[in-house]
């Protein structure tokens, strides 16, 4: 699957974004979904993913309750509404599909993901 993420761009703390990410492929809806950012100097962090058929949800630590995930299987998308942003939320985002199509008891981790899109930049400035 090949993936096209957009949205990003300047925001001030406090504010809100909203970043898409569209899938090709016929077989989109069998895949997990996941975003992850990566901060100049930092190691990528895991941001949140959805299950399969959309029914779950997984955050990281430091965005739960402010960032939330969702994805259109009928329109081979996935998004990720990003609200409360903090400047410690600069990153460069980037969605990534996964074969494992739901995560039981079990972390979320970038090596799940086979398949990434080339990234958005958020800027939050203070």
């Amino acid at each position: 699957v090949q993936l096209q993420a957009s949205g990003g761009g300047l925001v001030q703390a406090g504010g809100s974004l909203r970043l898409s990410c569209a899938a090709s492929g016929r077989t989109f809806s069998s895949y997990g979904m996941g975003w992850f950012r990566q901060s100049p100097g930092k190691e990528r962090e895991f941001v949140a993913a959805i299950s399969w058929n959309g029914e779950t949800t997984y955050y990281g630590d430091a965005v739960k309750g402010r960032f939330t995930i969702s994805r259109d299987n009928a329109k081979n998308t996935v998004a990720l509404q990003l609200n409360s942003l903090k400047p410690e939320d600069t990153a460069v985002y980037y969605c990534a599909a996964s074969t494992v199509g739901f995560w039981s008891g079990t972390p979320v981790v970038s090596s799940d993901f086979g398949s990434w899109g080339q990234g958005t930049q958020v800027t939050v400035s203070s």
